[in-house]
């Protein structure tokens, strides 16, 4: 039902022509802002590294949940992309270009805003501007960047390359997103049209208290962001029950792939995603309890506390484990 009469996909039309788009946008904005006086600033600030930053907690939690989120590893993307997977495709490979892709786009995208912050304010403000980032991280795209586009020569222009760039990301990622919602109400018998028809009513009603609400929609920021993490560790406890050694020999080693697994892969799920979910989580409550947020930490209803995490991961798990009997029964009995 998605092939058009010449064999492809609308998602593959679309996935073909988005991403080299939005990196031709990208790679002009990147052009027009580093070249500016200043911009050497916005470069050193990006680049050189400031290691004390590495016993941060909070920078682990932020880089872990914005990888997870934005690869589309931690949320059930990649069982999108798994479905019109080809018997022989290689599976490596693709897994590589997904995230060298994606890291790629999200460099092109800093080094067309910071440049520009340092190029335009003084330091001293430029400072604070990439540093605080607004509701959610939105203040600099938002906020900031128009404002600074407002004050170089062609900066209408190219404020609307950049944000026709974001918005092709965003439709991109949107169509995985949506697809995945279809295909599983397509397990469940149901058309593609009323399946697309229910996840895009459903995305938009779910959707409004955050568009309506910056502190909701930070909160649910906050919550899915890390819970990504925990995701991301189901997914590796499901490979560790089917068996690794065996999900890598009949599923990942059977394709056509250049570059081999071997042991590490093995090691990586078994051994290293655990103890690094497990670190991350010890540290994080650790941290928030004893210094961060020591009075509120519990607090269900608190915006950034490690209790409104809880309370809405375990509602929802607890939601699931109570759905999951019907909907096997339902499947199965079909």
């Amino acid at each position: 039902s998605l092939r058009n009469h010449g064999g492809v996909t609308p998602i593959a039309r679309a996935n073909r022509t988005l991403p080299p788009t939005r990196f031709g946008l990208l790679e002009i904005a990147v052009v027009r802002a580093v070249p500016p006086p200043g911009a050497v600033e916005g470069l050193t600030y990006l680049f050189e590294p400031r290691w004390r930053e590495l016993l941060n907690h909070k920078l682990w939690l932020e880089g872990l949940s914005q990888s997870a989120w934005s690869t589309g590893a931690g949320w059930g993307l990649i069982l999108t992309y798994a479905v019109y997977k080809r018997k022989n495709d290689d599976i490596v490979a693709n897994s590589f270009l997904a995230g060298l892709g994606n890291n790629s786009a999200s460099l092109l995208a800093a080094l067309a805003i910071i440049p520009t912050v340092f190029a335009i304010l003084p330091m001293e403000r430029a400072m604070s501007v990439v540093t605080d980032t607004g509701p959610a991280s939105t203040g600099l795209t938002f906020i900031w960047i128009p404002k600074l586009f407002e004050e170089i020569s062609g900066g209408r222009f190219f404020l609307a390359l950049f944000f026709i760039a974001l918005s092709i990301a965003a439709l991109s990622s949107l169509i995985s997103m949506v697809e995945l919602g279809t295909r599983i109400t397509m397990d469940f018998g149901l058309t593609r049209r009323k399946g697309l028809l229910i996840v895009s009513s459903a995305c938009f009603l779910f959707g409004l208290p955050s568009a309506l609400d910056p502190n909701f929609f930070q909160n649910q920021d906050w919550v899915w962001g890390i819970g990504l993490l925990l995701s991301g560790l189901l997914f590796a406890v499901t490979v560790i029950d089917y068996g690794v050694e065996r999900y890598r020999r009949e599923l990942v080693d059977s394709a056509d792939n250049d570059i081999r697994l071997g042991k590490i892969f093995n090691f990586s799920i078994k051994v290293l995603i655990t103890i690094e979910f497990l670190a991350m989580i010890v540290w994080w409550f650790t941290q928030a309890i004893l210094h961060y947020d020591p009075e509120f930490w519990w607090h269900p209803f608190r915006t950034f506390s490690i209790g409104t995490c809880i309370f809405q991961w375990g509602a929802l798990i607890i939601l699931l484990l109570a759905l999951n009997r019907p909907i096997r029964r339902l499947l199965f009995s079909r």
